[in-house]
């Protein structure tokens, strides 16, 4: 009989640096050898979900009229799919520590495809949010499994530059997804956004199906049912500080959920920016996250400890939002658009060092159950942000406080469970050896 999810996280405990990884057979040799090729396959499952999402954007008032629904009722497709992804994510995760990597995946991207079509010809708002959900639940895959084959094929330093990597791929799609979309609503109606989202997956399950090896080894893989998975999970929130680097980066994720969903208001009804300028500056923004990520990957990981990384990360996270609630508040007097945005673009770059180094550090302690943690990663920062979300319009719409009240008391809540739960000094020697 396996162990139980316990005894497992309990050993992990003890395996907080681990040595590079040597593949236990040929599959993940071979998966490492395609290099670039795992790099852009797994940068597309990354991608896929946020695209299902943000792509959709530009046609939610031609939903409306089309299907002769409410906003509220459509809003819901929105809600729909982001839930799917939260709880798809626990599902999926455990079955691919039971079954491999490549079955699950490739099950959740056929059944993304179907529902996807079915999204296209739906003749009704409700039959759009049912099945939005489903392709919420199936995209899933692609992002819980990612992580996990990233877990499989690399340790410590290399997971953490891999990671960053990543986040090149994964950080561009929000920021495209917009405008591919407004292109695709040049030339069709919004059922084309997703007959375009269908074309994506097929092309995605031929890659995956034809170049994407399988990376977790028969020997490795759990043999229990639904109450081993449970244990295991369990076993990995029993991990002080496992779960205290889950929570953190869920924190510092719901800071920038709660940019997302606020920004468009701020920046535009609130600071007078134009379409064209907020488009613009959500762009920079991006690019600074995206250029810290580089910056994490390419140069720090090697040369300090992933936790000083992230620690900085979370500090200078936490004095933007600071000074973005006293802007916001009027302490400086009326600032202006200016100097809210370049705040904005300060906390956003910093994320480009905590979030790969929060995932790097949880999987590090996981390499007995990647799937499981990757998705217990996945879903709370999926739930957390979902939760931040709406608190940024609670005062109405002629102040922009909420959105930095919010910021800063995840980042402070995320500097406190990193302090207080990770506890980074006590593995300060270990972090030297790794980096030395």
């Amino acid at each position: 009989m396996p162990d139980s999810g316990v005894s497992r996280a309990q050993r992990a405990q003890h395996e907080e640096q681990p040595s590079p990884r040597t593949p236990t057979g040929p599959a993940p040799a071979a998966a490492r050898r395609a290099g670039l090729l795992v790099t852009l396959v797994l940068g597309g499952l990354t991608a896929l979900p946020p695209l299902s999402m943000d792509m959709y954007l530009p046609a939610l008032p031609a939903v409306t009229d089309a299907l002769h629904a409410p906003a509220a009722t459509v809003q819901l497709t929105l809600t729909a799919c982001l839930t799917g992804m939260a709880l798809g994510q626990l599902v999926v995760g455990p079955m691919s520590d039971r079954w491999g990597r490549r079955r699950p995946l490739l099950l959740g991207m056929a059944v993304y495809v179907l529902a996807t079509v079915i999204c296209a010809f739906a003749p009704s708002a409700e039959l759009l949010i049912g099945f939005r959900l489903v392709q919420g639940l199936a995209g899933a895959a692609g992002i819980v499994i990612s992580r996990a084959v990233v877990r499989d094929l690399y340790d410590g330093m290399e997971m953490a530059r891999f990671f960053s990597t990543l986040m090149l791929i994964s950080g561009v799609a929000p920021v495209i997804a917009p405008v591919i979309g407004g292109q695709v609503l040049r030339f069709t109606d919004w059922r084309g956004i997703f007959v375009v989202l269908t074309g994506v997956g097929l092309l995605l399950t031929f890659v995956v199906w034809k170049w994407l090896h399988e990376t977790l080894p028969e020997a490795e893989r759990h043999t229990g049912g639904i109450g081993e998975a449970l244990r295991t999970m369990r076993g990995l929130l029993a991990d002080r500080v496992f779960t205290g680097y889950m929570v953190a980066g869920s924190l510092a994720f719901a800071a920038l959920f709660a940019y997302v969903s606020a920004s468009p208001f701020v920046m535009q009804e609130i600071y007078g920016a134009s379409p064209q300028t907020f488009s613009l500056l959500f762009g920079i923004n991006s690019i600074g996250l995206i250029t810290v990520g580089q910056i994490n990957g390419k140069v720090l990981v090697g040369r300090i400890s992933l936790d000083k990384a992230l620690g900085f990360g979370l500090a200078v996270i936490s004095l933007a939002a600071i000074a973005l609630l006293l802007m916001t508040a009027g302490v400086f007097g009326d600032v202006g658009l200016l100097p809210v945005a370049a705040g904005l673009f300060v906390l956003m770059s910093a994320m480009g060092l905590a979030m790969p180094n929060t995932n790097t550090q949880a999987l590090m302690r996981t390499r007995h159950a990647a799937g499981s943690a990757s998705a217990l990663l996945g879903t709370s920062s999926f739930l957390i942000g979902a939760v931040a979300s709406p608190l940024v319009g609670i005062a109405g719409e002629e102040t922009a406080v909420p959105m930095a009240v919010v910021q800063v008391v995840c980042a402070l809540s995320a500097v406190a469970c990193f302090l207080l739960l990770c506890r980074p000094w006590q593995r300060a020697p270990q972090d030297r050896a790794v980096a030395g």
